[in-house]
């Protein structure tokens, strides 16, 4: 049978089995196979949106027959392109944005279980009104989806204190490749039983299995917050710092990020609202958000005060309202969205221990400066955990399309430079974003070959066929 009839067999298999609200043509829907970052160009044969787990096994179990692959899709936020295809070949995109109902929230337990298509904005919330914190908080938090957040093991601005997205799920359930449902919900902190497969399926970006719900870990709601933006000398600076804040008032960090000068001026330069809270200029800030007890804000003006007379502080700005409090927090949110205005040629999601981040962030920026000085580079990153983003820029005032004609090999050359740093400061080639298909060039060289060989022995026990998102990470 050839490979056409065979796919005509499947998209109408599935469009029966799903009814006329679970399936779209590509053509119809375009917006599942953009790129967020303008790299790739995406296809599929179908869009496929099951309303229930059960839909989702029947999908798979269809797809598996046809020897077809299924490419999942969340939010489409990825900044790795793991959630479209870019090859020349047939595939189904999977989308559970049907699947968006809260199942059960257990104020005792301080869990919440909920589909994997639920929103993550919508989590949070639904934790607020119950007087809890859903600790997960990403730029994209209005859009992106739990199964997607789950899937690439998120991170974002509170890492510090409520860890990766693994660290806030209690458990899970997803189909496999084979169409079986994995019911692995219950709410535990505690289960040894063998093999934790949630853990497994968590940041496998899609490959092993389709996440459908999660239960995931809520935490109470603080009695005070301060946000805090503070002028450092240098990353090392920001760090001696956080230590000093963490050594007199204990886990109260929620969010410690690190910005350069260029980011303060391109936010300022690309958010009319925005503005600069310091009369003088500085080279590095650190945004901050503490929370605790309700003396949180004296306690933290009494360390403030201390660093200044160390000498590690030049300068703060505390935030006397929401409205500044939210003012100062878009300085750095809005990263993103000002890096791709502004042009960047490179963007990059490197992890190093804390203890290596002045050295990363040096070295980087001489590396750069040696093989073209005209590049202006913004780094800014979750600097409490060793997560810092590297974003270059062609010379002020060029486009960068035109730039890059000029410079064909250029990302490559930054690409490298930044891997390359990165492994001699015994780093992370991506430390929140995952693998997806942008890549995957780069695990080869620089992940442990162990680790790959053993990756590539899990995938081809639990996916045999090799359905499940075809072509990213491995």
């Amino acid at each position: 049978m050839s490979t056409s009839h065979n796919i005509h067999n499947l998209l109408e298999e599935l469009k029966t089995l799903l009814g006329p609200k679970g399936w779209r043509m590509p053509a119809d829907a375009p917006g599942y196979f953009i790129d967020a970052r303008d790299r790739f160009r995406g296809n599929g044969s179908l869009i496929v949106l099951p309303s229930s787990t059960e839909q989702v096994s029947q999908v798979v179990q269809s797809c598996g027959r046809a020897k077809i692959g299924i490419v999942p899709f969340g939010g489409g936020t990825g900044g790795v392109a793991g959630h479209i295809e870019i090859l020349d070949r047939p595939s189904i995109t999977l989308s559970l944005e049907r699947m968006n109902q809260i199942r059960s929230i257990d104020i005792a337990n301080d869990s919440i279980t909920v589909e994997a298509g639920c929103i993550l904005e919508t989590v949070q919330k639904t934790a607020n009104l119950n007087e809890r914190r859903f600790g997960l908080s990403i730029a994209s938090q209005g859009s992106c989806l739990i199964g997607g957040n789950l899937a690439t093991n998120a991170g974002g601005i509170q890492v510090l204190r409520y860890g990766n997205a693994r660290d806030m799920c209690l458990g899970l359930e997803a189909v496999m490749a084979d169409g079986s449902i994995l019911n692995d919900l219950n709410p535990l902190r505690k289960d040894n039983t063998g093999y934790d497969l949630r853990h497994l399926l968590i940041g496998s970006e899609g490959t092993l299995g389709i996440i459908t719900a999660a239960a995931l870990k809520l935490s109470p709601q603080p009695d005070e917050a301060a946000t805090v933006m503070a002028a450092v000398h240098s990353p090392g600076g920001a760090l001696s710092l956080l230590h000093i804040i963490r050594n007199h008032m204990g886990d109260t960090v929620t969010a410690f990020e690190l910005m350069s000068r260029l980011g303060v001026d391109l936010a300022t330069r690309h958010f009319d609202e925005l503005r600069d809270p310091f009369d003088t200029p500085h080279q590095w800030y650190v945004v901050m958000e503490i929370e605790g007890s309700a003396d949180t804000r004296s306690k933290l003006e009494t360390i403030l005060q201390m660093a200044f007379d160390q000498e590690i502080l030049r300068d703060a700005v505390l935030a006397q309202s929401d409205q500044q409090s939210r003012l100062l927090w878009r300085l750095r949110e809005h990263a993103y969205e000002y890096n791709t205005r502004e042009g960047a040629i490179c963007s990059s999601d490197t992890a190093v221990p804390l203890s290596r981040i002045q050295d990363f962030v040096d070295t980087v920026l001489a590396n750069i400066g040696d093989l073209d000085p005209r590049l202006r580079v913004n780094i800014y990153g979750h600097v409490g955990d060793g997560n810092i983003h590297v974003n270059v820029f062609g010379p002020d005032g060029s486009s960068k399309p035109s730039f890059l004609a000029t410079h064909p090999d250029l990302q490559q050359s930054l690409r490298m430079i930044i891997n390359e740093v990165t492994r001699d400061c015994q780093g992370s080639i991506s430390a929140e974003h995952g693998i997806g298909r942008l890549k995957k060039s780069d695990l080869q060289i620089f992940a442990d070959p162990t680790k790959l060989a053993i990756m590539l022995q899990i995938k081809q026990a639990l996916d045999p066929d090799g359905i499940l998102n075809p072509g990213a990470l491995l």
